[in-house]
């Protein structure tokens, strides 16, 4: 057999590279280095990493993350990770799970040991005061998402974006995606705990639509939060191949019903979870072909 080939064709498949080994190339310290792995994990030591080495290799690597993050080049940037590689995110404030001040999820997701392959990513609003509750809530019910986006713009990761969230609903639609709960609490009666907070009063929504009615008044986003999605979207783009799409109506403007080819979990790009079923509305009003041209 040969190796060389072998382990190309499994790293193209599982989603691996040889710098998890330590090395730099398809080559014979390649081969070297898997078998003393495998020989310390007292498995087969055959110098091939197949599914059985990889799930070993990359258990070691999700516990031991915080070991190998890198350092930013700047104070503008920083880092999240998809199949336990870190990516660049042109935003300062993220906060990684394992992390003192993070958010790890416990329950209500699918780890992953082969590399996924989403093809959208799904915004949501959380109805709640903050991230901190909105984790909670999510904890509580057994659910779970990639990603919170707080009042302030802080993005917290709670989990590799290859493990599965249970967020959009469907098991056709979690397995192919990627979320975000952004903080806001959607009613204007809570303007008065933001002010109480410091944060300044939320933009009230007023004409927004979806499934073809009109929303009562209700709270929107911070610029911060919408600063934070943007450099979000960016680095996902970049670490997943998701496109900088949405769904459009037959104006070219952001779709503001179900997508049929969402729905039916082919569309490639980004959505609001309104785009799934007309049995939600988040994110109404939120623009989200602006938002691809602002970071394009």
């Amino acid at each position: 057999m040969d190796k060389y080939f072998y382990n190309e064709a499994s790293a193209a498949k599982l989603g691996w590279s040889p710098s998890w080994f330590g090395c730099e190339r398809f080559n014979d310290d390649l081969i070297d280095a898997i078998v003393k792995y495998q020989k310390s994990k007292g498995v087969t030591a055959d110098g091939l990493c197949g599914p059985g080495t990889y799930r070993r290799i990359y258990t070691d690597r999700q516990e031991k993350l915080h070991t190998f993050k890198p350092t930013t080049k700047n104070n503008k940037e920083s880092f999240i990770i998809y199949n336990a590689e870190y990516f660049n995110i042109q935003w300062p404030k993220v906060k990684l799970w394992f992390e003192g001040d993070g958010y790890k999820m416990r329950k209500g997701f699918k780890r992953m040991f082969n590399k996924r392959h989403p093809n959208f990513f799904v915004c949501h609003w959380d109805v709640c005061l903050s991230s901190e509750s909105c984790f909670k809530v999510l904890n509580n019910r057994g659910l779970s998402v990639h990603f919170l986006i707080d009042n302030d713009g802080t993005i917290y990761q709670t989990m590799d974006m290859n493990d599965v969230a249970y967020h959009a609903g469907s098991r056709k639609w979690n397995d192919r995606s990627i979320g975000v709960e952004i903080s806001n609490a959607y009613y204007p009666q809570h303007q008065a705990w933001y002010e109480r907070q410091g944060l300044g009063k939320r933009p009230i929504i007023k004409d927004a639509v979806v499934h073809g009615s009109k929303l009562d008044p209700f709270t929107g986003f911070y610029p911060q939060q919408l600063d934070a999605l943007k450099a979000l979207m960016r680095g996902v783009h970049d670490a997943t191949g998701i496109p900088l799409a949405t769904p459009l109506d037959r104006s070219k403007r952001t779709n503001t019903t179900v997508s049929k080819k969402a729905a039916d979990g082919r569309f490639e790009g980004f959505l609001s979870h309104y785009h799934l079923t007309n049995r939600k509305i988040d994110c109404a009003g939120l623009d989200l072909k602006k938002l691809i041209q602002d970071i394009k």
